[in-house]
């Protein structure tokens, strides 16, 4: 099969590789159907994350068709479409039993494309299958789908509910990049009072509005002053950073109020200063996190319901063999304006258009 392999910081390409196979009973193979790129697959790429060793197959979002389940293997079998979620879960240890999936100690979290080989291939191996696949209805689109396996759970759980967003909040993101933008429309969800979107560029600036941002601002422009004259001085209740570049988690620190909510979702690759100088007396909350994808299975009836702008955030699409054209798109989002890029998608488009017509015609008889 072929598959996006990293060979080093600054080097990957689209090779040939062997095909996976079951390696334990709790596995199953995973033909793939549509992938996307994130921003931590570029922070790979430029070294950020040492773990990653040469030869790992990157990815850890995608959609597809079980072929191969293992003997253990219970939620789903052969035939079925899933979701491959970025966070792989063995259900039974203390964090798991918590629904920190993220922390699995039992071989999960985030594995896929960071300790084994990932979903941007033509075939991947899913351990833990029962509760890191989750089944998907025929209506919805495999290139909508595939943005619940990272972007939205991580947007909405990282973000807005560490953020703890409440009604009549102020709430500021800086950074209106994919994940910025996904926390931007989920804190829609809390009817906050304002949510206020910060970026270096103008396109994603437009984004954040479609998303539902009430005022954007550059982040060039004192942002700072902006939250304050829309607060009174007093600061944003919630400030979501979702870039991970010390000067990012700075401004933030900067904006929150005192008894606010910094909820850091960026993966960082250079240290941060925490001015606890200014900060101490404010009872400030600072919250970090990887994922968990507990909200995964209600984020996928929302969707299958119209009520997530999943559709929106697709900008660009390729085939799966144009790989490395959908990186250096992705990488260049300055110059491209691309927000998602999908590749792939296309082999249960019409099904789902079938089912969805069908859906449609019981509903008037």
């Amino acid at each position: 099969m072929k598959g996006f392999v990293f060979h080093g910081p600054g080097q990957s390409s689209w090779d040939t590789v062997p095909d996976p196979g079951i390696k334990d009973a709790t596995d199953v193979i995973v033909r793939v159907d549509a992938v996307t790129i994130c921003g931590t697959d570029l922070h790979i790429l430029k070294g950020d994350v040492p773990e990653v060793r040469p030869g790992t197959i990157l990815g850890h979002e995608a959609v597809g068709e079980v072929v191969e389940a293992g003997s253990d293997v219970r939620t789903v079998r052969p035939g079925d479409r899933v979701l491959v979620s970025c966070i792989t879960a063995c259900g039974r240890c203390a964090y798991c039993r918590k629904a920190m999936y993220g922390q699995c100690r039992d071989g999960g979290g985030w594995i896929l494309g960071h300790l084994i080989d990932g979903t941007q291939a033509e075939y991947v191996r899913v351990p833990h299958a029962d509760l890191s696949v989750h089944p998907l209805p025929s209506t919805l689109d495999a290139k909508d789908a595939v943005l619940l396996a990272d972007i939205f759970p991580t947007g909405y759980e990282v973000g807005v509910l560490n953020g703890q967003v409440r009604p009549g909040d102020t709430v500021a993101v800086v950074g209106a990049g994919p994940v910025g933008l996904a926390a931007i429309a989920t804190a829609r969800l809390f009817s906050p009072e304002r949510v206020v979107a910060v970026d270096l560029a103008p396109a994603r600036l437009d984004a954040a509005k479609r998303f539902g941002a009430d005022a954007v601002v550059d982040a060039r422009e004192t942002p700072e002053q902006l939250i304050a004259d829309l607060t009174d001085g007093m600061g944003a209740d919630v400030v979501i950073e979702a870039v991970g570049v010390p000067e990012t988690f700075e401004l933030c620190t900067r904006m929150v109020r005192p008894g606010g909510h910094v909820a850091n979702v960026g993966v960082h690759g250079k240290p941060a200063t925490l001015h606890l100088e200014d900060l101490w007396i404010k009872n400030i909350t600072i919250t970090t996190g990887l994922v968990d994808t507990h909200s995964t299975p209600t984020l996928l009836r929302m969707a299958a319901a119209g009520r997530l702008p999943t559709s929106q955030l697709v900008t660009h699409t390729f085939p799966l063999d144009r790989m490395e054209e959908a990186y250096d798109v992705f990488a260049k989002a300055a110059d491209t304006g691309a927000l998602k890029v999908v590749l792939g998608g296309t082999r249960h488009e019409e099904v789902a258009v079938r089912a969805a017509e069908e859906k449609d015609v019981r509903s008037y008889a």
